[in-house]
């Protein structure tokens, strides 16, 4: 597995996969946060806090949602939105360089929505204040996502439809879905 310097020189030298049409669609991002703690690589991942209505409540998530007007760009959005969530400063110092974009749908509606993980390199153990959209921060090792014995699937029901899908249980947490996949480019794409 490469290193988080390695990690940073192979996002600076590949083109993310981009969406055409992304600019007329809505549009969100993610800071996918990274460290070297005690020799071993982490991800930092959140736990969404149960709200009536939100269709990602009590999911495991990264950091980050929807672009507001006063954010300069997409970027700036997910560095807004992790201080928000969790209090924690990223900065154009800490980025080490985009992922590819992921489409889902727009809370609420049928409208595409593009998500774009920006990552983020982070030294030391900081402390977290979580705010009202957070139940728990979480510093997953990505050995666990490498090994492919911990690879398990789910059954997701949704209007009497029922579709095995793979995800992880690190502990109590389920990880799939949109995080899974920006997970599986991190993991399989960028790092091994």
């Amino acid at each position: 597995m490469k290193s988080l310097n390695e990690l940073e020189q192979t996002l600076r030298q590949r083109r993310a996969r981009t969406r055409m049409l992304r600019r007329f669609m809505t549009r969100s991002s993610v800071a996918t946060v990274l460290r070297d703690h005690a020799g071993e690589l982490q991800v930092l991942l959140i736990k969404r806090a149960h709200r009536e209505g939100d269709r990602w409540s009590g999911h495991i998530a990264f950091p980050g949602g929807r672009e507001q007007q006063e954010d300069k760009n997409i970027r700036e959005t997910a560095i807004r939105e992790t201080s928000e969530e969790i209090g924690l400063g990223l900065s154009v110092d800490s980025y080490i360089g985009r992922m590819s974009d992921v489409m889902t749908f727009a809370h609420g509606t049928r409208r595409p929505m593009v998500v774009s993980p920006y990552a983020f390199k982070l030294e030391g153990d900081p402390s977290f204040t979580i705010n009202h959209e957070v139940d728990q921060v979480i510093w997953l090792p990505v050995s666990f996502l490498a090994d492919k014995r911990n690879r398990e699937s789910m059954v997701w029901e949704k209007k009497g439809m029922s579709v095995q899908l793979p995800c992880y249980y690190y502990g109590e947490h389920r990880i799939w879905g949109l995080t899974l996949k920006m997970l599986d480019e991190l993991v399989f794409d960028l790092l091994l």
